[in-house]
């Protein structure tokens, strides 16, 4: 009977022990019902509008200081390289839009945006496909990963 009470003493501990170091673990990130939508907004109008209207600030808030972008000749760009790029660069197009055709957000506070970029410039239309990783961080989506392919002009004939 004593080892019976000595185990349950020791396993008692244990849990103890246990849901302590539970709880002093980080949290992780909190999602929200508004994170699809916010997300959506980010990568259809903020980022679009950051390269159109050289908005270094907007840039400086949509990428993580982590940022790393892989354009489509396999070229490694980091954040200062974008917002230097932009700031040298003004766009001149006709119009723009983004068809996110994958957004998936998951529990560890990350996402993964992926779809077409559509350009219309002077009668032409081209296309490109790109892939978006970001993490939420202090409530902040934050982009951490590009990657752009698939860049080709469309003939409506």
């Amino acid at each position: 009977m004593k080892s019976h009470s000595f185990l349950l003493c020791v396993f008692i501990i244990i849990s103890g022990l246990s849901s302590c170091t539970q709880s002093a673990e980080p949290t992780q990130t909190s999602l929200t019902p508004d994170d699809e939508k916010t997300l959506r907004h980010l990568k259809e109008v903020e980022w679009p509008q950051a390269y159109a209207t050289q908005d270094t600030v907007l840039l400086d808030r949509i990428l993580g200081d982590d940022f790393q972008m892989i354009d489509e000749e396999g070229n490694w760009y980091k954040k200062k390289d974008e917002i230097e790029w932009i700031t040298r660069n003004k766009l001149t197009r006709d119009s723009f839009y983004y068809d996110i055709q994958r957004l998936d957000i998951f529990e560890n506070g990350s996402a993964i945006i992926s779809g077409t970029g559509h350009i219309y410039d002077d009668g032409k239309h081209s296309t490109y496909q790109s892939s978006n990783v970001l993490i939420k961080r202090n409530g902040m989506w934050k982009a951490v990963s590009s990657h752009v392919s698939g860049s080709k002009e469309i003939n409506h004939n």
